[in-house]
């Protein structure tokens, strides 16, 4: 499988050259991997006749979604994202550039779609499949990541995702992708960690790509400042990153939010927030 997350689209690429002619990749922006097991503990309760194929990827450092999501969609390191690494506006471009460049496969037969969170989007999402029938589909599912900027704990979040489950909106999701005979690949940009607040870096000299759990800085001088006003921080210089983009990292188990404030985040250096889950969905008896 892929060891991080930009090495995605290869892989799904190896899976439709040995046979797999439509792939379903979905993306749940934020999921870290204990999340992942909620969400199959709770179709298997319900007992939803899906197997799963489960490893695991690397995301990209910082792990935000500016950053960590292109890759994922691109197959690129972020380092060649220099002009988009603040933003995700580009992806569905950069993700049917991929497949028209490294797959073969005609833009009009690779769909994208971000923002999906609920049940009542998946009527125009199921019309909209049936009638363009792409062979290769990214979608990018955004409930976790909206729940974890509302919260003050993992605790919190799980009990809202519990919530969210009990809509139907994944096992509907996953029944169709698969009566419309897809492959499904289940993935995240990134994970989510608690944190603890130790105030926020001053205004005036951070760049344009905050963070709670990082600040990206586009000089030196701007990055030594902050990283000597905050001695818990780590300053990493990061191959795969543009040259202009400088992260500091809050330390531990802390975020750049006020001092004390307990808080869901992302963006930082640790496991919960660096691996993702990878999984391969599919029905009991192999089909899909």
């Amino acid at each position: 499988g892929p060891v991080m997350v930009h090495h995605i689209p290869r892989f799904l690429r190896q899976r439709r050259s040995a046979g797999e002619a439509k792939v379903a990749l979905l993306v749940f922006d934020g999921l870290a991997v204990d999340q992942w097991v909620q969400i199959r503990e709770h179709l298997i309760t319900s007992q939803r006749p899906l197997a799963f194929d489960e490893s695991s990827a690397f995301a990209w450092l910082p792990t935000v979604t500016s950053v960590s999501r292109q890759a994922l969609f691109s197959g690129l390191r972020p380092r060649e994202l220099e002009d988009s690494i603040d933003h995700t506006n580009k992806e569905e471009t950069l993700w049917k550039a991929y497949w028209q460049n490294e797959g073969g496969v005609a833009p009009n037969d690779v769909m994208y779609q971000r923002a999906l969170h609920q049940v009542d989007q998946l009527n125009a999402l199921e019309a909209e499949i049936v009638n363009r029938k792409p062979k290769v589909l990214g979608l990018v599912i955004d409930e976790v990541d909206e729940r974890l900027h509302k919260e003050r704990s993992k605790e919190d979040v799980a009990l809202w995702i519990g919530r969210w489950l009990e809509t139907g909106f994944v096992e509907r999701l996953f029944a169709f992708l698969l009566a419309e005979g897809f492959s499904i690949y289940v993935t995240a940009d990134h994970g989510n960690v608690d944190a603890v607040g130790i105030g926020r870096p001053n205004q005036g000299v951070i760049a344009e790509t905050r963070g709670e759990r990082v600040r990206a800085y586009r000089s030196e001088p701007l990055l030594t400042e902050s990283a000597s006003a905050y001695p818990g921080t780590v300053a990493l210089d990061i191959a795969g990153l543009p040259a202009n983009f400088k992260p500091l990292f809050a330390g531990g188990r802390s975020a750049f939010v006020p001092a004390n404030e307990r808080v869901v985040v992302h963006g930082g250096i640790s496991v919960e927030e660096l691996i993702v889950p990878f999984v391969r969905v599919s029905n009991v008896n192999g089909a899909g």
